[in-house]
């Protein structure tokens, strides 16, 4: 009976509600059967299911995303693997470019947009080295303050060329050609003019030997002004197959200052000499005579007169006047 009694009040509890206690009520701790009766309880209803993760349109538009990312990655991947086979991209350079232990290397025509600046710029050995430009070529040296020094042009207007001194030597190293501002020298073993008109100097030429080609006429000419030809030790004008002329429209002037002027030939004829005429009282009434004598005027004009027993030079003096 003790036992029954037992068990009666221990089932009473599980029939009663457990009650909550306040929040102004400090809590008790909960026995065993009421810890029991509570997972039970728990345990009858449906357990809640939380989702995680992004549904429905958002989840479309998430994949349609990832999915033009990879289009968009093989397009670039496609681009740049193209690029690097029409370039001809490679370990040792690019294209015709190869870089090397000597510096840069370019095999076949190369086309530069930009100012190029190259301590030294050499072809293939044999091969020629070829600049080519639609306007020009311009090189340039400057010192360290960017001042112009040398300069070499070559365009569609000519060849220009800007220094203080220009020089052309052979292969030898014997100069050719030089010029700066205070002379031109020639050091060729001759100078040929080709022109058809010659070579024309507006001042003085210093020269010690003049000559022409062989089977040419060497001509000196001044149209409008004096031709002049001066020399320390004299003037020697030698033309062994041929003749020598001096033409002149005023005065032609033969002088020596310290020796004397010789004209050695078989003949010498003074053409267009003036004839002086005799004083109708001096002159003779016998046939008019064919011989003359050359006269000298004081002021050296030369004219002939009519040769006669003697002298007519001082009856014929008035060409001299």
């Amino acid at each position: 009976m003790a036992a029954a009694s037992l068990n009666q009040q221990l089932a009473v509890p599980h029939l009663r509600q457990p009650t909550l206690p306040s929040h102004n009520k400090l809590q008790r701790p909960m026995t065993q059967e009421q810890c029991t009766h509570r997972n039970n309880v728990q345990s009858s209803e449906k357990p809640q299911v939380y989702k995680v993760g992004i549904y429905g349109w958002r989840k479309r538009c998430l994949y349609l995303f990832v999915l033009l990312l990879m289009i968009l990655i093989l397009i670039n991947l496609a681009l740049t693997i193209w690029i690097l086979k029409v370039m001809n991209f490679t370990i040792d350079g690019m294209g015709n470019l190869r870089i090397t232990e000597k510096g840069l290397k370019l095999e076949g025509p190369s086309e530069f947009l930009k100012p190029l600046y190259a301590k030294e710029i050499q072809s293939k050995p044999g091969r020629p080295l070829f600049l080519q430009s639609s306007r020009n070529v311009s090189v340039n040296v400057v010192n360290g303050n960017n001042q112009l020094l040398t300069q070499l042009v070559t365009g569609s207007s000519g060849f220009q060329a800007r220094g203080k001194m220009f020089e052309v030597k052979s292969t030898s190293g014997k100069l050719l050609f030089s010029a700066d501002e205070q002379e031109v020298v020639v050091g060729a073993e001759r100078l040929r003019v080709m022109g058809a008109e010659g070579a024309v100097f507006s001042k003085s030429v210093e020269t010690s030997h003049v000559r022409a080609e062989p089977f040419k006429e060497l001509r000196l000419e001044s149209p409008t002004r004096s031709l002049l030809m001066e020399a320390p030790k004299g003037i020697q004008i030698l033309a062994e197959a041929g003749d020598i002329q001096a033409i002149c429209r005023n005065e032609l002037r033969l002088e020596s200052k310290d020796g004397e002027i010789s004209l050695d030939a078989r003949r010498i004829r003074l053409m267009r000499l003036p004839e002086g005429k005799a004083s109708i009282s001096s002159s003779s009434s016998g046939t008019r005579q064919s011989v003359y004598e050359v006269c000298v005027c004081p002021n050296g004009r030369l004219f002939l007169s009519q040769a006669g027993t003697g002298s007519t030079c001082q009856i014929s003096n008035n060409v001299c006047l």
